[in-house]
């Protein structure tokens, strides 16, 4: 009889020791003798290192260290993929207790890995917890109806007629810098002081032409019904006479005072749309004023009220002598199924 017999209720590679002591005395084999090792790999039809591994078993345990299949090493691979997935579940599903999310490092030191590692498994998953979106979902109980009627304007537009959106950005601060800041170099960006000199505010009025990108713009002290009146006939001026006029606004309590309401009635070529509650980014104006801001009055230094009225009539100017207007592609289906997306989403954690 051999050292080894195979076990029929394991797998074919397993091994177990059969009477070890009367196998070596038959035998005579010394521990260290590696034509031995290799003489009973031969016999019992196994590899040599299986043979050193039960040898050393029996060396270190004598017959009861072969009771067992030695504990098989865990694999670097599987070990990886347990880190990965621990790191993963950590950063979706737990927070640390003085912080809002995790970071490389704070998760690092509670899973005992390196911060690299984390920002690894986090690239590779496209997790990004140090970042966070804002979104807000309209509660109109006639939003399907009002962005059927918007997107129908914006896409299909009707004959003969101006398609207007309108709506005013308030309080723009003409805003001074306490110092002079350094010009854009080669290697070094410009500068600006961080404080700064209020000289007083303005509201402009804007309305864009959504098939010519073209903008009728005022600027205003205040935002009351009042000022947006005269914006409104403002744009009576410098429309065509014959033209309907279809003009997208948003809910502000302004676009629905009475007074504003009986001049409608007196210009029945006008036409208000109203956005649903929430849905600014339905008015492609919102769009236009982003490019103002951006290009124009953010990093702008103003000497006073008056100034920051000539640059934005100046870029009024400049936008209309070559206009671009934003093309709508998003379909009323298409904005409905990604509504719907998010609503679910938003339901679903809690």
């Amino acid at each position: 009889m051999g050292l080894f017999a195979e076990d029929n209720s394991a797998s074919p590679s397993r091994l177990v020791p059969v009477h070890f002591d009367w196998w070596l005395l038959k035998h005579e084999v010394r521990a260290n003798s590696v034509s031995d090792n290799r003489q009973i790999a031969r016999q019992l039809n196994t590899s040599r290192p299986t043979v050193l591994l039960w040898r050393e078993r029996f060396a270190q345990s004598g017959v009861a260290g072969l009771e067992h299949e030695p504990p098989r090493q865990v694999s670097s691979q599987r070990l990886e993929e347990e880190i990965i997935k621990k790191i993963v579940d950590t950063t979706l599903q737990t927070t640390p207790p003085d912080a809002t999310h995790w970071s490389t490092r704070t998760l690092g030191r509670h899973l005992g890995v390196s911060h690299m590692t984390v920002a690894r498994v986090w690239d590779s998953h496209g997790l990004q917890p140090h970042r966070v979106r804002t979104f807000k979902l309209s509660r109109d109980k006639q939003f399907v109806e009002k962005l059927t009627d918007i997107v129908g304007l914006y896409m299909n537009p009707p004959d003969k007629a101006l398609v207007l959106c309108v709506d005013e950005k308030s309080q723009i601060q003409a805003l001074d810098r306490t110092q002079l800041g350094l010009p854009l170099r080669s290697g070094k960006c410009a500068t600006m002081t961080h404080d700064y000199i209020r000289h007083g505010t303005t509201t402009l009025f804007a309305a864009l032409d959504v098939l010519q990108g073209t903008v009728i713009g005022g600027c205003f002290d205040r935002h009351r019904h009042e000022e947006f009146l005269k914006f409104l006939r403002q744009i009576d001026r410098q429309t065509p006479p014959d033209r309907q006029l279809h003009l997208v606004v948003d809910n502000y309590a302004t676009h629905k005072h009475p007074a504003v309401k009986n001049w409608l009635k007196r210009h029945s070529r006008f036409h208000l749309h109203f956005t649903p509650t929430s849905s600014s980014w339905l008015n492609l104006v919102e769009r236009w004023f982003g490019e103002i801001t951006r290009k124009r009055i953010r990093r702008g230094s103003f000497k006073s009220v008056r100034d920051l009225i000539a640059a934005i009539e100046d870029f009024i100017c400049q936008n209309n002598e070559n206009p671009k207007p934003f093309v709508w592609t998003k379909r009323v289906d298409q904005i409905l199924e990604k509504v719907g997306h998010c609503k679910a989403e938003t339901v679903t954690p809690h």
